[in-house]
Protein backbone atom coordinates (compact mmCIF):
# COMPACT_ATOMS: atom_id res chain seq x y z
CA UNK A 1 0.00 0.00 0.00
CA UNK A 2 1.43 3.29 -0.99
CA UNK A 3 1.93 5.92 1.57
CA UNK A 4 -0.97 9.03 1.66
CA UNK A 5 0.64 11.98 0.23
CA UNK A 6 -2.36 13.52 -0.14
CA UNK A 7 -4.93 14.74 3.39
CA UNK A 8 -7.83 13.68 1.02
CA UNK A 9 -6.43 10.24 0.28
CA UNK A 10 -5.59 9.51 4.03
CA UNK A 11 -8.94 11.48 5.66
CA UNK A 12 -11.36 9.00 2.99
CA UNK A 13 -9.55 5.55 4.17
CA UNK A 14 -9.50 6.79 8.05
CA UNK A 15 -13.07 7.42 7.22
CA UNK A 16 -13.88 4.36 5.87
CA UNK A 17 -12.16 2.21 8.11
CA UNK A 18 -13.87 3.43 11.04
CA UNK A 19 -16.84 3.25 9.45
CA UNK A 20 -16.58 0.01 7.16
CA UNK A 21 -19.59 -2.02 9.34
CA UNK A 22 -21.48 0.87 9.38
CA UNK A 23 -21.51 1.21 5.53
CA UNK A 24 -21.51 -2.38 4.80
CA UNK A 25 -24.98 -2.09 6.74
CA UNK A 26 -26.22 1.19 4.93
CA UNK A 27 -25.42 -0.51 1.20
CA UNK A 28 -26.50 -4.48 1.81
CA UNK A 29 -29.71 -5.00 -0.75
CA UNK A 30 -28.99 -1.26 -1.94
CA UNK A 31 -28.95 -3.08 -5.76
CA UNK A 32 -32.42 -5.40 -4.81
CA UNK A 33 -33.64 -1.77 -4.21
CA UNK A 34 -32.51 0.45 -7.04
CA UNK A 35 -33.58 -1.10 -10.66
CA UNK A 36 -31.83 1.05 -13.13
CA UNK A 37 -28.63 1.12 -10.81
CA UNK A 38 -29.25 -3.29 -11.56
CA UNK A 39 -29.81 -1.77 -15.74
CA UNK A 40 -26.63 0.12 -15.70
CA UNK A 41 -24.15 -2.90 -14.51
CA UNK A 42 -26.25 -4.88 -16.90
CA UNK A 43 -25.50 -3.18 -19.84
CA UNK A 44 -21.89 -2.28 -18.73
CA UNK A 45 -21.38 -6.32 -18.35
CA UNK A 46 -22.98 -6.89 -22.01
CA UNK A 47 -20.42 -4.12 -23.49
CA UNK A 48 -17.78 -6.65 -21.95
CA UNK A 49 -19.04 -8.95 -22.89
CA UNK A 50 -19.56 -7.56 -26.92
CA UNK A 51 -15.71 -6.52 -26.76
CA UNK A 52 -14.80 -10.04 -25.75
CA UNK A 53 -14.71 -10.51 -21.89
CA UNK A 54 -11.63 -10.58 -19.64
CA UNK A 55 -11.25 -8.92 -16.34
CA UNK A 56 -12.83 -6.13 -14.34
CA UNK A 57 -11.56 -3.43 -11.54
CA UNK A 58 -14.66 -2.29 -9.56
CA UNK A 59 -12.39 0.93 -7.95
CA UNK A 60 -13.36 1.54 -4.79
CA UNK A 61 -15.30 -1.88 -3.80
CA UNK A 62 -16.04 -0.75 -0.41
CA UNK A 63 -17.95 -4.34 0.75
CA UNK A 64 -17.99 -5.42 -1.95
CA UNK A 65 -22.02 -5.81 -2.82
CA UNK A 66 -21.30 -4.57 -6.53
CA UNK A 67 -17.89 -6.62 -7.26
CA UNK A 68 -20.43 -9.71 -6.20
CA UNK A 69 -23.17 -8.53 -8.69
CA UNK A 70 -20.84 -8.32 -11.58
CA UNK A 71 -19.86 -11.88 -11.23
CA UNK A 72 -23.22 -13.40 -10.69
CA UNK A 73 -23.95 -11.39 -14.05
CA UNK A 74 -21.40 -13.52 -15.61
CA UNK A 75 -18.53 -10.87 -15.57
CA UNK A 76 -14.48 -11.62 -13.83
CA UNK A 77 -14.73 -8.77 -11.85
CA UNK A 78 -12.82 -8.23 -8.57
CA UNK A 79 -12.62 -5.50 -6.36
CA UNK A 80 -9.66 -2.52 -5.06
CA UNK A 81 -10.36 -0.31 -2.36
CA UNK A 82 -7.95 2.45 -0.37
CA UNK A 83 -9.65 1.07 3.28
CA UNK A 84 -8.43 -2.31 4.12
CA UNK A 85 -11.29 -2.11 6.72
CA UNK A 86 -13.72 -2.71 3.68
CA UNK A 87 -11.42 -5.10 2.09
CA UNK A 88 -11.52 -6.99 5.09
CA UNK A 89 -15.40 -7.22 5.19
CA UNK A 90 -15.63 -8.01 1.09
CA UNK A 91 -12.96 -11.01 1.73
CA UNK A 92 -15.61 -11.75 4.45
CA UNK A 93 -18.52 -11.53 3.11
CA UNK A 94 -17.72 -12.65 -0.65
CA UNK A 95 -14.64 -15.20 0.01
CA UNK A 96 -14.89 -16.59 -3.41
CA UNK A 97 -13.96 -13.45 -4.87
CA UNK A 98 -11.02 -11.24 -5.15
CA UNK A 99 -10.00 -8.10 -3.08
CA UNK A 100 -6.94 -5.90 -2.73
CA UNK A 101 -6.13 -2.65 -1.29
CA UNK A 102 -5.11 0.37 -3.54
CA UNK A 103 -5.58 3.57 -4.60
CA UNK A 104 -6.91 4.58 -7.33
CA UNK A 105 -4.25 7.52 -8.25
CA UNK A 106 -2.09 4.89 -8.67
CA UNK A 107 -3.26 1.07 -9.43
CA UNK A 108 -1.53 -1.69 -9.32
CA UNK A 109 -1.83 -3.42 -12.04
CA UNK A 110 -0.39 -3.31 -15.26
CA UNK A 111 -0.92 -1.43 -18.78
CA UNK A 112 -3.68 -2.61 -21.22
CA UNK A 113 -4.46 -5.41 -18.75
CA UNK A 114 -8.53 -4.84 -18.44
CA UNK A 115 -11.46 -5.18 -20.15
CA UNK A 116 -13.18 -2.90 -17.95
CA UNK A 117 -13.15 -0.27 -15.07
CA UNK A 118 -16.40 0.35 -12.09
CA UNK A 119 -16.20 3.56 -10.46
CA UNK A 120 -19.56 3.56 -8.60
CA UNK A 121 -20.06 6.53 -6.20
CA UNK A 122 -16.30 6.04 -5.61
CA UNK A 123 -14.97 9.47 -7.65
CA UNK A 124 -17.20 11.32 -5.24
CA UNK A 125 -14.71 11.72 -2.80
CA UNK A 126 -11.87 12.82 -5.11
CA UNK A 127 -10.93 17.10 -5.49
CA UNK A 128 -11.68 18.30 -8.83
CA UNK A 129 -7.80 18.64 -9.20
CA UNK A 130 -6.93 14.92 -8.28
CA UNK A 131 -10.05 13.89 -11.13
CA UNK A 132 -7.55 14.08 -14.21
CA UNK A 133 -4.93 12.01 -13.11
CA UNK A 134 -7.27 9.45 -11.79
CA UNK A 135 -8.80 9.05 -15.27
CA UNK A 136 -5.45 9.02 -16.52
CA UNK A 137 -4.87 5.56 -14.32
CA UNK A 138 -8.31 4.25 -15.49
CA UNK A 139 -7.26 4.71 -19.00
CA UNK A 140 -3.71 3.42 -18.40
CA UNK A 141 -5.10 0.13 -17.19
CA UNK A 142 -7.90 -0.03 -19.66
CA UNK A 143 -7.53 -2.20 -22.49
CA UNK A 144 -8.34 -1.32 -26.22
CA UNK A 145 -12.13 -1.00 -26.61
CA UNK A 146 -12.15 -1.60 -22.51
CA UNK A 147 -15.16 0.06 -20.51
CA UNK A 148 -15.74 2.34 -18.42
CA UNK A 149 -18.67 2.86 -15.96
CA UNK A 150 -18.80 5.91 -13.45
CA UNK A 151 -21.25 6.70 -11.07
CA UNK A 152 -21.72 10.00 -8.90
CA UNK A 153 -23.94 12.14 -6.98
CA UNK A 154 -25.23 15.46 -9.14
CA UNK A 155 -24.78 18.43 -8.04
CA UNK A 156 -22.81 21.72 -7.57
CA UNK A 157 -21.65 21.45 -4.02
CA UNK A 158 -19.53 19.81 -1.65
CA UNK A 159 -20.65 18.28 1.28
CA UNK A 160 -18.54 17.47 4.59
CA UNK A 161 -19.53 14.44 6.62
CA UNK A 162 -18.38 14.39 10.26
CA UNK A 163 -20.12 11.65 11.48
CA UNK A 164 -20.56 8.04 10.21
CA UNK A 165 -23.59 5.96 10.36
CA UNK A 166 -22.27 4.01 13.82
CA UNK A 167 -22.14 7.16 15.26
CA UNK A 168 -18.65 7.85 15.43
CA UNK A 169 -16.54 10.60 13.79
CA UNK A 170 -15.18 10.75 10.34
CA UNK A 171 -13.56 13.83 8.22
CA UNK A 172 -14.73 13.39 4.51
CA UNK A 173 -15.79 15.26 1.73
CA UNK A 174 -18.45 13.95 -1.23
CA UNK A 175 -18.45 16.33 -4.01
CA UNK A 176 -21.56 16.57 -6.51
CA UNK A 177 -21.31 17.51 -9.90
CA UNK A 178 -22.83 17.99 -13.00
CA UNK A 179 -23.09 15.18 -15.67
CA UNK A 180 -21.91 17.51 -18.18
CA UNK A 181 -18.41 18.46 -16.54
CA UNK A 182 -17.48 14.54 -16.04
CA UNK A 183 -18.31 14.22 -19.64
CA UNK A 184 -15.60 17.20 -20.45
CA UNK A 185 -13.04 15.28 -18.12
CA UNK A 186 -13.42 12.05 -19.46
CA UNK A 187 -13.48 12.96 -22.79
CA UNK A 188 -10.06 15.44 -22.21
CA UNK A 189 -8.66 11.87 -20.51
CA UNK A 190 -9.28 10.13 -24.14
CA UNK A 191 -12.50 8.63 -23.33
CA UNK A 192 -15.38 8.08 -25.79
CA UNK A 193 -18.71 8.92 -24.67
CA UNK A 194 -21.35 6.07 -25.18
CA UNK A 195 -24.11 7.16 -22.49
CA UNK A 196 -25.22 8.61 -19.25
CA UNK A 197 -28.21 8.41 -17.39
CA UNK A 198 -29.31 10.72 -14.37
CA UNK A 199 -30.91 8.88 -12.11
CA UNK A 200 -34.33 10.48 -9.60
CA UNK A 201 -33.80 13.90 -11.37
CA UNK A 202 -35.91 15.29 -8.84
CA UNK A 203 -34.50 14.14 -5.70
CA UNK A 204 -32.65 16.35 -3.15
CA UNK A 205 -29.43 14.38 -4.54
CA UNK A 206 -29.98 12.61 -7.89
CA UNK A 207 -27.90 10.20 -9.30
CA UNK A 208 -25.89 9.63 -12.41
CA UNK A 209 -24.02 6.63 -14.34
CA UNK A 210 -21.27 7.80 -17.49
CA UNK A 211 -20.73 4.55 -19.93
CA UNK A 212 -17.32 5.53 -21.75
CA UNK A 213 -15.10 3.59 -23.69
CA UNK A 214 -11.47 3.63 -24.78
CA UNK A 215 -11.33 3.64 -28.12
CA UNK A 216 -7.38 3.72 -28.56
Amino acid sequence: MPPMTDNWLSDTRMSYDIDASGYAEKVRGLLDRMPYLRASLAAFAEAVHQAGGGAVADIGCGPGYVTAHLNEVGVDAFGIDLAPEMIAIARRDHPQLRFEVGTMTALDLADDSIAGVVAFWSLIHVPDAAIPGVLDEFRRVLRAQGSLLVGFHVGDETRHTSEGYTGRPINVDSHHRRPSQVVDWLRAAGFTIEAELVIGPGEDVPGAVVFARNES
